[in-house]
C-alpha cells in the first residue's frame, strides 16, 4: 500500500496550483479558465480527446481546489457524474457528452431524495417503454443543477441521464449556506432514450461520490488550518503572537491531528477505488474498501464542521466577515456534510457495517 503521488497526480496538482496562483477568480468566474487549462479532460478516455487518467488525478484535483475553497463545478461534474458515466455510459452516447464536459458543459447528479440522503433505494421511478425510458420522480439538494447540461438521477432500476432542457423536468433553486447553487428538481414522465439509462449503477456512484466528497473535505481542511495558523502567528495580543498562548496553540495541534486523519481516511479510499479492475473485483478488497468508505463518510460528516467552527473561533470575529476567505471553508464544509447525510446517519451505517461482520 504506497500512497505516494505519481508523476501524473504530480503533474495534475501543479496545474492546479499555477491556475490559483495566477488567477484571482475563487468563483464561477474560474470555470472557463480551468476549462482552457485542459484540467477538465484529464479523466476522460483518449478516444474522445481526454488524457486517460483515472480517480487518482480526479481526487488529487479536487484536493488542490479545495484548499482555496474554490466555488466551482468540479465535484459536481468530475467527482460525482463523471466516474459511474466513464463505467457505464455506451459510446454511442459518450461520444455526445464526454466532448462537451471538456469544452465546460457542467455534470450534477441527484443523490438525495425527500428525507433520504444518499438514498440506496430511489423512489424514482425508470419505466421502459419501447426504445425509451420515462422517468418521474422528485430529487432534492441537486448542485449546479441550474446550471448543468446533463443530470445523472438514481431510479429504482439504474442511473438515468438526463438532459437539462428535456420536457417534464422542472428545477427550482434552494437556499444554501455556500456559494454552491443548489435546486430541487420533479421529474414528470421525462422521456429519455433507453440507451441514457445505466443498469446497476447506483453502488458505483455512492463508492466513488464519498471518495470524491473525502477529497474535497481533505482539501477544504487543510487549507482552513493554514489560513487559521498564519492568522495566529502574525496575529497578536498583549504584545504576543496569539499562537504563543498555550490554550490556542492546543486548539491548533487538535486541529491539526483531525486534518491528518482526514487525509488519511481520503487518500486511503481513493488509492483502494483505483485499484485495477481485476484487483478491486475480488471480495476481500470490495469489503475493506467499503469499510474505508463507510469511515471516511463518517469522518466528513462529524469531523469537518466541527473543526470548521473551531478555526472560526480561533479566527476571532475576523472568521464570520464575508471579506475574509474563512466563511467560503466552512460554507462549502457544512454543504459537503449535509449530501453525506449528517454525523447521525453516517454513524448508523457504519454501526451496521461493524454489527454485521
Amino acid at each position: 500500500m504506497d500512497f505516494t503521488r505519481d508523476e501524473g497526480q504530480d503533474a495534475v496538482a501543479e496545474v492546479v496550483v499555477s491556475v490559483l496562483e495566477r488567477e484571482q477568480a475563487r468563483d464561477f468566474e474560474l470555470w472557463p479558465i480551468l476549462v482552457d487549462s485542459g484540467l477538465l479532460s484529464v479523466a476522460l478516455p483518449e478516444r474522445f480527446g481526454g488524457d486517460g487518467m483515472g480517480l487518482s488525478e480526479i481526487s488529487v484535483m479536487l484536493t488542490e481546489l479545495a484548499t482555496d475553497a474554490v466555488a466551482v463545478p468540479a465535484l459536481p461534474t468530475l467527482g460525482l457524474a463523471l466516474p459511474p458515466l466513464l463505467a457505464g455510459l455506451p459510446d454511442s452516447v459518450a461520444e455526445r457528452v464526454f466532448p462537451e464536459v471538456a469544452s465546460g458543459a457542467i455534470l450534477t447528479v441527484a443523490l438525495s431524495e425527500p428525507g433520504a440522503p444518499f438514498v440506496d433505494k430511489p423512489s424514482t421511478t425508470a419505466v421502459v417503454d419501447g426504445d425509451s425510458v420515462i422517468v418521474t420522480g422528485a430529487k432534492i439538494a441537486v448542485p449546479y443543477a441550474e446550471r448543468a447540461r446533463w443530470l445523472l438521477i438514481p431510479t429504482d432500476t439504474g442511473l438515468a441521464l438526463v438532459d437539462a432542457g428535456a420536457d417534464g423536468l422542472t428545477i427550482t433553486p434552494t437556499p444554501t449556506s455556500g456559494g454552491i447553487p443548489e435546486a430541487g428538481v420533479r421529474l414528470d414522465g421525462v422521456r429519455i432514450p433507453a440507451e441514457q439509462l445505466i443498469p446497476d449503477g447506483l453502488d458505483r456512484l455512492h463508492r466513488t461520490a464519498i471518495a470524491a466528497i473525502g477529497s474535497v473535505a481533505d482539501g477544504l481542511l487543510r487549507g482552513a488550518l493554514v489560513l487559521t495558523a498564519e492568522h495566529l502567528r502574525t496575529r497578536h495580543q498583549f504584545n504576543r503572537p496569539l499562537a504563543e498562548f498555550q490554550a490556542v496553540a492546543q486548539q491548533i495541534a487538535d486541529l491539526y491531528v483531525v486534518s491528518r486523519t482526514l487525509h488519511a481516511a481520503a487518500v486511503s479510499a481513493n488509492w483502494a477505488l483505483a485499484q485495477d479492475a481485476e484487483i478491486a473485483a475480488t471480495p476481500e478488497h470490495r469489503e475493506r474498501t467499503d469499510d474505508d468508505l463507510d469511515v471516511l463518510a463518517y469522518t466528513v460528516a462529524s469531523e469537518l464542521p466541527a473543526a470548521m467552527q473551531k478555526c472560526h473561533h480561533l479566527h476571532g470575529g475576523i472568521g464570520v466577515d464575508v471579506t475574509h476567505p474563512m466563511h467560503r471553508y466552512f460554507s462549502q464544509a457544512k454543504d459537503i456534510a449535509r449530501w453525506l447525510g449528517g454525523a447521525s446517519f453516517r454513524l448508523d451505517r457504519l454501526g451496521a457495517r461493524c454489527s454485521s461482520t
